[in-house]
């Protein structure tokens, strides 16, 4: 069945993927807690955005989610504005690219902290009041990494598949209360990560791609939204791919 838009909590989303997602929540009327860390006006953008497109509200929320501190301090705020959100998106994240050899340890706990061990955290603080009002989605933004790996993102990789892990097992704890627990798995997606790259570069891959393009961030964006929106009540525990055929 089809839920009511309520207030949705949605991590890094000052840019990207993320920002689209929150974009997409707010068409349906949803309430958005649009996190960043650093960039606080990108932030401040995208709510104006989600604002003129319908959201319920729109307000923004400052925080390191790599500190079991600091989500605990948001969580302190949201539930002191009556912003408790029922719509979880956590899809804050960075990446490295190198050899393993090459990659430092404090380099490698930075990765792993700020996709896992914020997605535990965030789960933690959140995930209790879902199950205790029977209403919540959780959607884990991952990658076809976390599935295939890619040499040259050791870290990213296994960050993300412990993400998948986290996301099948927090689905069977949770499914009692009737809360959902998925994660998506993009391949390419049109980003700044891919800007970066040179247009030979972009041609090769985009050749790899069995539909020969590369992923809209608004198509990620609807399967969020079907997910945490849509008539999902009973899918739970996946990891879906938006791969366009690639690599999955």
């Amino acid at each position: 069945m089809r839920r009511t838009p309520g207030c949705a909590l949605v991590t890094g989303a000052s840019r990207g993927i993320v920002a689209a997602v929150a974009r997409r929540l707010a068409k349906d009327g949803a309430g958005l807690i649009v996190h960043y860390h650093r960039s606080q006006e990108r932030a401040e953008a995208v709510a104006a955005e989600c604002l003129a497109l319908g959201a319920a509200f729109a307000e923004v929320a400052a925080a390191d989610i790599r500190s079991s501190a600091d989500i605990a301090a948001l969580k302190t705020s949201l539930e002191q504005a009556g912003r408790m959100p029922d719509i979880l998106v956590h899809a804050a994240g960075t990446a490295h690219y190198g050899l393993l050899e090459d990659l430092e340890e404090d380099e490698w706990d930075d990765i792993q902290h700020v996709h896992l061990k914020a997605a535990y955290g965030l789960a933690k603080r959140f995930g209790p009041a879902m199950s205790w009002r029977r209403r919540g989605r959780i959607v884990h933004v991952s990658s076809v990494w976390g599935v295939v790996g890619a040499a040259g993102e050791a870290a990213y990789s296994a960050a993300k598949g412990g993400l998948n892990g986290l996301t099948k097992a927090l689905a069977r704890e949770l499914a009692f209360a009737g809360v959902t627990v998925n994660a998506v798995a993009p391949g390419l997606v049109e980003t700044d990560m891919l800007a970066e790259l040179a247009p030979s570069e972009l041609a090769e891959l985009r050749e790899e791609v069995p539909m020969k393009r590369f992923a809209d961030p608004n198509e990620v964006a609807e399967l969020v939204r079907f997910l945490t929106l849509g008539d999902a009540g009973y899918i739970t525990g996946q990891v879906i791919g938006l791969t366009g055929g690639w690599r999955m």
